[in-house]
Parts: C-alpha cells; structure tokens; sequence
C-alpha cells in the first residue's frame, strides 16, 4: 500500500515535486494554455472582446487538449471558468472536463439549455464516490459573460454562477492522478459547446466566494 501511494504521488507531482496551489489559464492563444502545450483540434478562433481575448468554439469540431490533469493530488480544490454561453448551442454541452488517465474518474462541467437560458450542471467522480449537481430552476442569460464555480472542501461538493449557490451535497472525493484536460468537449469528443471562454483557475483549495476570480464587466 505504502509503494502504491508513492507512486501514486510520483504521477500527480510535476517534475521537481513541487505543485503549484494554484494554475491561471488566459484563453488568449491556441498553442498553450498556462505553461502546457495543446493539442488544437477543429478551427477555434482567438477573438477581441472587451473583456480581453477569448478563444471562440463553434459547438460542433472546436477542443483545445492538454496532457495534464492540473487537480491531480488535491484533497480540496476549486476550478473556475469565465465563459459566454451562445444562443444557439445544443442542449447539453460540456466545456471543462479533467480526467485522470486510465478511469473515469473524472471532474466535468456542464451546461443544459433550456427555454428561457442555461442551468449549470457539475460532475465530480472519484474512487469513493461521486456526484451530480444541477438545479433547472436556476437559469442564466445566454449570449452574456458568466463565472462558474465547482469547489470542494474535502467534504461538500458546491458549484456556483456569479458567485450564488446552485447547490451542493456532502459527498468523499479520493484526490485523482495524473491525466489530461479537454476543453470545448467532453474528453471522449461528444457534446461540443458553442461560446467563448476567457479565463480559467484550478486551485488546491476550497475558495470562498470572495476569492473568486472577478467576472470582467
């Protein structure tokens, strides 16, 4: 068990064993996002906005990959995204997704298009347990800059639109390894989204909501 568990660690650490608490992706170039190299796949678009550049994804080929899981070995996390939901999307789509190499264990966020705008849906599975939260009461406008939220402090699992609740449950999260991110698809290429995304963060702790990343207005 002991041998397992440092190698386990070996996988979920960068090279030198150092992790940083916390990675910054600005979606303002294809080739990498933060210090990691992508893997480009359909015609994404680099677009001016006046909130800075984004990438553009046309909800039916655009994904950026990266090799790296950037929550591997976190006992509690936060990952937020700012995005822009289109209008005419497909009724589910899914723009973040990390999963660990190997299973599905996986953390993925989601959005449900419904009459009237978007609910957020989240997933996080591990190997002790796992857990959806949606709640399609709790629309959002379309076509408008958004931040969402999932977070987990090692025994709540939340997620959050612009700072407010969408919901929660208690719920044992195991850290995952090693793996990779997808980003304007699910990880197995189906459910593409159609929007841009400016910025996201992967923190190593559970954030409150006054230490979230400000929605650029």
């Amino acid at each position: 068990m002991r041998l397992a568990a440092l190698l386990l660690l070996s996988v979920s650490l960068p090279l030198g064993g150092q992790t940083p608490p916390s990675e910054t992706w600005r979606f303002d170039r294809l080739d990498r996002l933060g210090n990691h190299p992508t893997q480009v796949e359909g015609s994404p678009r680099i677009i001016e906005t006046p909130q800075g550049k984004a990438v553009s994804f046309d909800g039916v080929r655009d994904a950026l990959f990266v090799d790296v899981h950037p929550l591997a070995g976190a006992e509690t996390f936060t990952l937020e995204v700012i995005f822009r939901p289109a209008a005419d999307g497909r009724p589910e789509q899914r723009f973040f997704h990390l999963q660990e190499t190997g299973s599905q264990t996986r953390l993925l966020l989601e959005t449900r298009l419904l009459p009237g705008g978007w609910c957020l849906d989240s997933f996080a599975a591990s190997r002790t347990g796992s857990q959806t939260l949606i709640d399609r009461t709790k629309l959002h406008s379309l076509g408008a800059w958004h931040h969402v939220a999932m977070v987990y402090d090692g025994k709540t699992f939340r997620h959050f639109v612009d700072g407010v609740s969408q919901g929660e449950a208690v719920v044992a999260l195991a850290p995952q390894a090693a793996g990779r991110t997808s980003v304007g698809v699910r990880i197995n290429r189906v459910d593409y989204f159609k929007g841009e995304i400016l910025t996201a963060r992967m923190s190593r702790r559970a954030l409150p909501v006054s230490k979230f990343l400000p929605l650029p207005r």
